[in-house]
Protein backbone atom coordinates (compact mmCIF):
# COMPACT_ATOMS: atom_id res chain seq x y z
CA UNK A 1 0.00 0.00 0.00
CA UNK A 2 3.30 2.55 0.98
CA UNK A 3 4.46 1.52 -2.54
CA UNK A 4 1.27 2.08 -4.48
CA UNK A 5 0.76 5.39 -2.65
CA UNK A 6 4.07 6.92 -3.38
CA UNK A 7 3.76 6.32 -6.91
CA UNK A 8 0.53 7.94 -7.05
CA UNK A 9 2.49 10.83 -4.90
CA UNK A 10 5.63 10.73 -8.00
CA UNK A 11 2.87 10.20 -10.85
CA UNK A 12 1.02 13.53 -9.32
CA UNK A 13 3.99 15.44 -8.53
CA UNK A 14 5.54 14.60 -12.78
CA UNK A 15 1.98 15.90 -14.07
CA UNK A 16 1.88 19.03 -12.06
CA UNK A 17 5.89 19.61 -13.27
CA UNK A 18 4.85 18.83 -16.84
CA UNK A 19 1.53 21.12 -16.34
CA UNK A 20 3.72 23.78 -15.35
CA UNK A 21 6.42 23.57 -17.96
CA UNK A 22 3.58 23.22 -20.36
CA UNK A 23 1.85 26.25 -19.38
CA UNK A 24 4.97 28.15 -19.25
CA UNK A 25 6.01 27.64 -22.70
CA UNK A 26 2.78 28.43 -23.77
CA UNK A 27 3.03 31.95 -21.86
CA UNK A 28 6.59 32.27 -23.45
CA UNK A 29 4.79 31.54 -26.97
CA UNK A 30 2.16 33.94 -26.33
CA UNK A 31 4.60 37.03 -25.50
CA UNK A 32 6.47 36.31 -28.52
CA UNK A 33 3.78 36.41 -30.55
CA UNK A 34 2.44 39.49 -28.71
CA UNK A 35 6.48 41.17 -29.29
CA UNK A 36 6.28 40.46 -32.71
CA UNK A 37 2.31 41.42 -33.19
CA UNK A 38 3.56 44.82 -31.22
CA UNK A 39 6.54 45.23 -33.68
CA UNK A 40 4.64 44.74 -36.80
CA UNK A 41 2.27 47.03 -36.16
CA UNK A 42 4.52 49.91 -35.79
CA UNK A 43 4.58 51.80 -39.01
CA UNK A 44 7.88 52.86 -40.85
CA UNK A 45 6.30 55.32 -43.01
CA UNK A 46 8.39 58.35 -43.91
CA UNK A 47 7.36 61.62 -42.00
CA UNK A 48 8.32 64.63 -43.26
CA UNK A 49 8.27 67.87 -40.96
CA UNK A 50 6.04 70.60 -42.05
CA UNK A 51 4.85 73.89 -40.50
CA UNK A 52 1.65 75.92 -41.49
CA UNK A 53 2.34 79.48 -39.64
CA UNK A 54 -0.25 81.44 -37.68
CA UNK A 55 -0.19 85.22 -37.43
CA UNK A 56 -0.30 87.50 -34.14
CA UNK A 57 2.72 85.16 -32.58
CA UNK A 58 0.60 82.39 -32.45
CA UNK A 59 1.93 79.02 -31.81
CA UNK A 60 1.81 76.89 -35.98
CA UNK A 61 0.06 74.25 -36.88
CA UNK A 62 2.63 71.55 -36.75
CA UNK A 63 0.09 68.75 -38.12
CA UNK A 64 -1.75 67.11 -35.29
CA UNK A 65 -1.12 63.78 -36.62
CA UNK A 66 2.85 63.93 -37.16
CA UNK A 67 3.15 66.00 -33.90
CA UNK A 68 0.92 63.63 -32.04
CA UNK A 69 2.98 60.38 -33.22
CA UNK A 70 6.79 62.81 -32.19
CA UNK A 71 5.41 63.15 -28.66
CA UNK A 72 4.36 59.95 -28.33
CA UNK A 73 7.77 59.00 -29.09
CA UNK A 74 9.41 61.23 -26.33
CA UNK A 75 10.44 63.78 -29.33
CA UNK A 76 9.50 67.72 -29.03
CA UNK A 77 8.82 70.76 -31.58
CA UNK A 78 7.03 73.02 -29.18
CA UNK A 79 6.84 73.89 -25.77
CA UNK A 80 4.17 75.71 -23.67
CA UNK A 81 1.85 77.75 -25.01
CA UNK A 82 1.68 80.01 -22.27
CA UNK A 83 5.48 80.50 -21.38
CA UNK A 84 7.43 83.26 -23.39
CA UNK A 85 9.99 80.89 -23.89
CA UNK A 86 12.52 80.48 -27.47
CA UNK A 87 14.89 77.33 -27.81
CA UNK A 88 17.42 78.59 -30.32
CA UNK A 89 18.77 75.62 -32.61
CA UNK A 90 20.90 75.64 -35.29
CA UNK A 91 22.09 72.90 -37.89
CA UNK A 92 25.55 72.75 -38.54
CA UNK A 93 26.15 70.57 -41.95
CA UNK A 94 29.83 71.99 -42.42
CA UNK A 95 31.21 75.72 -41.49
CA UNK A 96 30.91 78.35 -43.78
CA UNK A 97 32.86 80.48 -41.82
CA UNK A 98 30.17 82.29 -39.75
CA UNK A 99 30.05 80.48 -36.57
CA UNK A 100 32.74 82.32 -34.49
CA UNK A 101 30.85 85.49 -35.44
CA UNK A 102 27.63 83.52 -34.65
CA UNK A 103 29.12 82.34 -31.18
CA UNK A 104 30.45 85.94 -30.28
CA UNK A 105 27.39 87.10 -30.63
CA UNK A 106 25.99 84.72 -28.43
CA UNK A 107 27.96 85.20 -25.63
CA UNK A 108 27.81 89.26 -26.00
CA UNK A 109 24.18 88.58 -25.42
CA UNK A 110 24.42 85.63 -23.03
CA UNK A 111 22.68 82.91 -24.93
CA UNK A 112 23.23 79.33 -25.08
CA UNK A 113 21.94 77.78 -27.95
CA UNK A 114 21.55 74.30 -29.27
CA UNK A 115 24.53 73.05 -32.03
CA UNK A 116 23.36 69.96 -34.39
CA UNK A 117 26.36 69.17 -35.50
CA UNK A 118 27.64 66.06 -38.24
CA UNK A 119 30.50 64.07 -38.36
CA UNK A 120 32.14 65.88 -41.05
CA UNK A 121 31.92 69.13 -38.74
CA UNK A 122 33.36 67.98 -35.97
CA UNK A 123 36.41 66.59 -37.98
CA UNK A 124 37.04 70.03 -39.61
CA UNK A 125 36.25 72.15 -36.72
CA UNK A 126 37.42 70.64 -33.92
CA UNK A 127 37.93 74.03 -32.67
CA UNK A 128 34.50 75.38 -32.59
CA UNK A 129 33.06 72.37 -31.36
CA UNK A 130 35.75 72.85 -27.91
CA UNK A 131 34.36 76.49 -28.17
CA UNK A 132 30.55 75.72 -28.14
CA UNK A 133 31.04 73.27 -25.10
CA UNK A 134 33.43 75.76 -23.44
CA UNK A 135 30.86 77.79 -23.92
CA UNK A 136 27.71 76.26 -22.13
CA UNK A 137 26.63 75.31 -25.47
CA UNK A 138 24.46 72.26 -26.27
CA UNK A 139 26.26 70.21 -29.09
CA UNK A 140 23.70 67.65 -30.28
CA UNK A 141 23.57 65.21 -33.21
CA UNK A 142 23.00 65.29 -36.39
CA UNK A 143 23.98 61.97 -37.58
CA UNK A 144 27.49 60.68 -38.80
CA UNK A 145 26.56 60.77 -42.83
CA UNK A 146 22.82 63.36 -42.76
CA UNK A 147 20.82 60.66 -44.02
CA UNK A 148 17.16 59.90 -44.25
CA UNK A 149 16.69 58.23 -41.23
CA UNK A 150 13.32 55.91 -42.46
CA UNK A 151 15.63 54.53 -45.44
CA UNK A 152 18.30 52.84 -42.97
CA UNK A 153 18.06 49.87 -40.77
CA UNK A 154 18.25 49.89 -37.16
CA UNK A 155 21.64 48.62 -37.60
CA UNK A 156 23.12 51.20 -39.23
CA UNK A 157 21.00 54.16 -37.71
CA UNK A 158 22.72 52.81 -34.56
CA UNK A 159 25.90 53.67 -37.14
CA UNK A 160 24.98 56.62 -37.64
CA UNK A 161 23.59 57.74 -34.13
CA UNK A 162 26.09 56.04 -32.10
CA UNK A 163 29.31 56.36 -34.44
CA UNK A 164 29.07 60.60 -33.93
CA UNK A 165 28.51 59.76 -30.66
CA UNK A 166 32.05 57.93 -29.48
CA UNK A 167 33.93 60.45 -31.66
CA UNK A 168 32.48 63.29 -29.55
CA UNK A 169 33.07 61.34 -26.16
CA UNK A 170 36.66 60.68 -27.10
CA UNK A 171 36.97 63.84 -28.34
CA UNK A 172 36.18 65.94 -25.56
CA UNK A 173 34.54 63.76 -22.93
CA UNK A 174 30.90 64.91 -23.69
CA UNK A 175 27.87 63.19 -24.38
CA UNK A 176 25.43 64.38 -26.70
CA UNK A 177 21.74 63.05 -25.82
CA UNK A 178 19.76 65.11 -28.20
CA UNK A 179 19.26 64.35 -32.17
CA UNK A 180 17.98 66.16 -34.84
CA UNK A 181 16.74 63.88 -37.57
CA UNK A 182 18.45 65.07 -41.12
CA UNK A 183 16.02 66.60 -43.46
CA UNK A 184 13.75 66.32 -40.69
CA UNK A 185 12.87 62.75 -41.92
CA UNK A 186 11.59 60.10 -39.36
CA UNK A 187 9.10 57.40 -38.68
CA UNK A 188 7.17 55.78 -35.73
CA UNK A 189 9.98 52.81 -36.12
CA UNK A 190 13.00 55.23 -35.94
CA UNK A 191 11.38 57.34 -33.47
CA UNK A 192 10.87 54.53 -31.20
CA UNK A 193 14.71 52.81 -31.79
CA UNK A 194 16.46 56.73 -31.43
CA UNK A 195 15.11 56.29 -27.72
CA UNK A 196 16.19 52.86 -26.85
CA UNK A 197 19.76 54.65 -27.95
CA UNK A 198 18.95 57.11 -24.91
CA UNK A 199 18.29 60.06 -27.13
CA UNK A 200 15.66 62.54 -27.31
CA UNK A 201 14.27 63.69 -30.92
CA UNK A 202 14.11 67.39 -31.49
CA UNK A 203 12.45 68.68 -34.30
CA UNK A 204 10.98 72.62 -34.65
CA UNK A 205 8.01 74.89 -34.90
CA UNK A 206 9.84 77.71 -36.50
CA UNK A 207 12.32 77.57 -39.60
CA UNK A 208 12.86 79.42 -43.21
CA UNK A 209 14.78 78.92 -46.73
CA UNK A 210 18.50 79.96 -44.94
CA UNK A 211 20.43 77.26 -45.98
CA UNK A 212 21.41 78.26 -49.36
CA UNK A 213 24.26 80.00 -49.53
CA UNK A 214 24.23 80.94 -53.24
CA UNK A 215 20.41 82.53 -52.39
CA UNK A 216 20.69 84.09 -49.41
CA UNK A 217 17.60 85.58 -48.09
CA UNK A 218 17.60 89.54 -47.90
CA UNK A 219 18.13 90.60 -44.28
CA UNK A 220 15.27 93.21 -44.30
CA UNK A 221 13.00 90.72 -45.16
CA UNK A 222 14.62 87.65 -43.06
CA UNK A 223 14.35 89.67 -39.92
CA UNK A 224 10.63 90.71 -40.33
CA UNK A 225 9.71 87.27 -41.32
CA UNK A 226 11.77 85.62 -37.78
CA UNK A 227 10.41 88.43 -35.52
CA UNK A 228 7.17 88.36 -37.12
CA UNK A 229 7.03 84.76 -35.90
CA UNK A 230 8.24 84.33 -33.14
CA UNK A 231 5.79 82.73 -30.63
CA UNK A 232 5.51 81.08 -27.16
CA UNK A 233 7.89 77.66 -26.59
CA UNK A 234 9.25 78.05 -30.03
CA UNK A 235 12.12 75.82 -30.80
CA UNK A 236 13.55 77.96 -33.53
CA UNK A 237 16.09 76.16 -36.09
CA UNK A 238 18.09 78.34 -38.23
CA UNK A 239 21.18 77.14 -40.32
CA UNK A 240 24.93 78.08 -39.28
CA UNK A 241 26.00 78.50 -42.80
CA UNK A 242 23.81 81.39 -43.47
CA UNK A 243 25.57 84.91 -43.78
CA UNK A 244 21.84 86.46 -43.23
CA UNK A 245 21.75 84.54 -40.02
CA UNK A 246 24.91 85.65 -38.95
CA UNK A 247 24.11 89.58 -39.62
CA UNK A 248 20.85 89.60 -38.03
CA UNK A 249 21.08 87.32 -35.10
CA UNK A 250 21.77 90.12 -32.75
CA UNK A 251 18.84 92.21 -33.71
CA UNK A 252 16.63 88.82 -33.60
CA UNK A 253 17.84 88.19 -30.40
CA UNK A 254 17.75 91.90 -29.05
CA UNK A 255 13.86 92.39 -30.59
CA UNK A 256 12.23 89.03 -28.77
CA UNK A 257 13.94 90.08 -25.50
CA UNK A 258 12.21 93.47 -25.85
CA UNK A 259 9.08 91.39 -27.09
CA UNK A 260 9.22 89.91 -23.52
CA UNK A 261 10.84 86.79 -24.50
CA UNK A 262 13.12 84.16 -22.92
CA UNK A 263 15.78 82.18 -24.38
CA UNK A 264 16.03 78.86 -22.73
CA UNK A 265 17.97 75.68 -23.16
CA UNK A 266 17.04 72.34 -24.08
CA UNK A 267 17.40 71.27 -20.89
CA UNK A 268 14.93 73.79 -19.79
CA UNK A 269 12.41 72.81 -22.31
CA UNK A 270 8.90 73.14 -20.97
CA UNK A 271 5.90 71.27 -22.16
Amino acid sequence: MNITRKKIRYINITILVIAIISISIINANKSQQSVETNASTVSDEKIGWGIKRNNNHEQPDLGSKNRQILEENGGIAMGNKDKKNIYLTFDQGYEAGYTPSILKTLKENDIKAAFFITAHYVNSQPDLVKQMIDEGHTVSNHTINHKSLPDLSNEKINKEIMGLHQVIYEKFGYEMKYIRPPMGEFSERTLQYINTLGYKTVMWSFAYEDWNEDKQPDEALAKEKIISNLHNGEIMLLHGNSKTNTNILGDIIKEAKNMGYEFKTLDEFEK
